[in-house]
């Protein structure tokens, strides 16, 4: 499994395979059930989670008790609370397993430590977050510029792999509409 992640830091800065291996064991491996917590609001001791197979959601519950999605990551995506993480404060985010879900985590202190060891990685985490706030932008965007419909059909169109694997539900949720009105959607459009 760890192949994945080896896969990933090499799309980015060119690292050897002996040195991969010894990069894995900051790592800690874990599955995940479906629906269970990585991390809950207010918790104070936060990792930086590597999706090996199947799908994290990251979400907060407003003062109302609504639930809303802020982000997915599928195999190949990392997911945390990365103000949290680096301001050290507690997370205002809750992130959970869509479906059963194997991970990499790697906690804050783990990860000051292999960047020590491995400075090249902190280029490949650059990289990784540079990608993660352009895929925030875009989103803004949609929000802020396109109909609810126009909204649904780009992110379908540019992002299948999550309309494929993330239930119809939890992508209202993530983009703002109500599951009734995708539905409706995906019915006129076979129409």
């Amino acid at each position: 499994m760890s192949k994945i992640l080896f896969q990933h830091i090499n799309k980015f800065v060119s690292m050897e395979d002996q040195v991969l291996e010894e990069v894995i064991s900051y790592f800690t491996h874990r599955d995940v059930e479906k629906k269970e917590l990585l991390m809950r609001s207010g918790d104070t001791i936060l990792h930086d989670y590597f999706v090996l197979s199947g799908c994290l959601q990251m979400y907060f519950i407003d003062k109302d008790g609504t639930e809303h999605t802020v982000q997915f990551a599928l195999q190949g995506w990392w997911l945390a609370d990365y103000l949290a993480l680096q301001a050290k404060k507690p997370t205002e985010f809750f992130i959970q397993a869509v479906k059963k879900t194997a991970i990499l985590s790697i906690s804050a202190t783990k990860r000051v430590e292999l960047f020590e060891t491995f400075p090249k990685l902190e280029s490949y985490f650059r990289t990784v977050y540079q990608i993660a706030y352009g895929s925030y932008q875009t989103r803004m965007k949609y929000i802020l510029s396109y109909s609810k419909e126009e909204i649904y059909f780009k992110f379908r169109d540019e992002f299948p792999e999550f309309v494929n694997s993330i239930p119809q539900y939890l992508i209202a949720n993530y983009l703002g509409l109500s599951p009734e009105y995708i539905s409706k959607l995906r019915r006129k459009h076979i129409s």
